[in-house]
């Protein structure tokens, strides 16, 4: 375990001279970056409750997560034993098929870094429908781009994700204190949304439905978890800060597990709540900014200030997401995955051309798919991909490397728990990639943009090892990231 020492005020040196991730963060720093989930939940619970009914949307969010808490408990013992590595559950994913697979690594990592990168645009779009529900609902023009269209809700959006750009290449650790702010925030609308319904007198459960019937239904529940996946699976942002932790095994451990076990019992409450108060039809009919009416019931004349604490929570997902997508870009140009141009830190220790590259790719997305969830759709195929390669890794790397230094050594039980995982998430993947037309959300179009993703990764990954570093047959062992010092000069 390292030893703490007083913090840096420059970013640390690695062995090729290039600056190093500060190990600035606790564990606490973490669990505020886990507070996004509950964020994350607004974008797809409104059309969830619409289409598979009260019970069915409550039952689902919480097998979810429950799923979710069981993948991320795996997830500690390998956040120890690569303490070092800021790729997250994609670098778990290429150590342990790097012998049997070694294409695993890059399409482990791109299919991780896409959902997360492009989280802005999902909610920088949400951002915009909530600040016209509110304030500006008369602003319902368009212009014409010939291949798309601009709205309202899209040119907020844009401003919110250049402005966010912006204050990213400041650099993370310095933004904490807007971490902590938008997370407390947050805890405003919740502690409002899960209450004061209750409270209320006018909460009843009479109207709740349950959608899900035979074995329609059950695929019915396995394409809606294929959406949800995204939102309760993303706790794992815990482990990708790990070399920036100051204590990495202990503060990584507590994060995850602080995560997993707030975002439970909100994924249960939330939608119970609101559904009991607002009624499913009312939800239904607005699956995105049904919020606005549920605080002008609840608090009457400050919906205003509480509509500002729901986008307050967005931004920080949005910090989260382009934090966490341009750490493991920079990883993967680190790590031998992708072009080295993006593996390299500027002067403060941010990996700006990986926030430049994010920059891009969400004004592309947000312009062109628009639909926050037709972005989650897309994104989710790399994301589950990589997820259910990360859970069948642990079980791998127990078999390879008995002998490997675990800090956190998990029972026994949960290697057989990883394959029964493994299968339910791989069942998840399968028929939520291809059952599309039961939500109405994505289509072929999602999906061939989701395939072109991954495939790209396979691309990028042969012209780094077979043009820039001249390596004609690429090694199952890709090159290990410059390790972070674990104690501070």
């Amino acid at each position: 375990m390292s030893t703490q020492s007083p913090l840096p005020s420059e970013p640390t040196a690695q062995p090729d001279g290039q600056a190093a991730l500060p190990k600035k963060m606790r564990w606490y720093d973490g669990f505020a970056m886990s507070l996004t989930m509950p964020a994350a939940l607004i974008a797809s619970l409104g059309a969830s409750i619409g289409g598979l009914g009260a019970w069915g949307a409550i039952a689902l969010w919480a097998a979810s997560m429950v799923l979710a808490t069981a993948t991320n408990w795996i997830y500690t013992e390998l956040a120890a034993m690569f303490p070092d590595s800021s790729g997250g559950i994609a670098h778990y994913a290429a150590e342990g098929w790097k012998k049997r697979a070694p294409a695993v690594g890059p399409i482990a990592a791109i299919g991780y870094w896409f959902p997360w990168t492009t989280a802005l645009a999902v909610y920088a779009g949400i951002i915009g429908s909530l600040v016209q529900a509110q304030w500006f609902p008369d602003q319902d023009w368009t212009v014409s781009l010939g291949v798309t269209e601009l709205s309202f809700p899209i040119v907020v959006g844009l401003v919110v994700i250049v402005l966010l750009f912006g204050a990213a290449m400041i650099g993370l650790h310095a933004a904490m204190w807007v971490v902590y702010v938008t997370g407390g925030l947050l805890l405003i609308p919740l502690a409002v949304f899960m209450v004061v319904p209750f409270l209320k007198g006018d909460w009843s459960a009479s109207g709740l439905h349950w959608n899900l019937h035979g074995m329609q239904g059950l695929r019915e529940a396995l394409v809606w978890m294929y959406i949800m996946a995204w939102t309760s699976f993303g706790v794992e942002v815990c482990a990708t800060f790990a070399p920036e932790y100051r204590d990495t095994v202990r503060d990584t451990s507590r994060a995850l597990r602080a995560g997993v076990l707030f975002c439970l019992g909100v994924f249960i409450v939330l939608p119970l709540s609101l559904s009991g108060y607002l009624g499913e039809k009312t939800i239904a009919a607005e699956p995105t900014t049904f919020y606005v009416k549920a605080f002008q019931d609840l608090v009457g004349g400050a919906s205003d200030l509480m509509v500002l604490f729901i986008i307050a929570s967005l931004l920080l997902i949005m910090i989260t997401g382009l934090a966490d997508g341009s750490r493991v870009l920079y990883a993967m140009g680190r790590e031998g995955l992708t072009v080295r141009q993006v593996g390299v830190l500027n002067r403060r220790g941010v990996p700006a051309r990986a926030l430049t590259v994010a920059l891009v790719i969400n004004v592309l997305v947000l312009v062109f798919l628009k639909s926050p969830l037709a972005i989650i759709v897309t994104g989710n195929l790399g994301y589950i991909l990589t997820h259910l390669l990360a859970v069948t890794a642990f079980a791998l790397l127990r078999k390879d490397r008995p002998d490997a230094v675990r800090p956190i050594r998990l029972p026994d039980f949960f290697v057989p728990l990883s394959y029964v995982l493994a299968l339910v998430i791989a069942a998840i993947l399968v028929v939520g990639a291809t059952g599309f037309s039961i939500t109405g959300y994505g289509g072929y179009k999602e999906l061939s943009i989701a395939g072109a993703v991954l495939l790209s990764s396979i691309a990028l990954w042969l012209y780094r090892t077979r043009i820039q570093d001249k390596n004609p047959t690429p090694e199952a062992t890709p090159p290990a990231a410059a390790p972070v010092p674990s104690k501070l000069d």
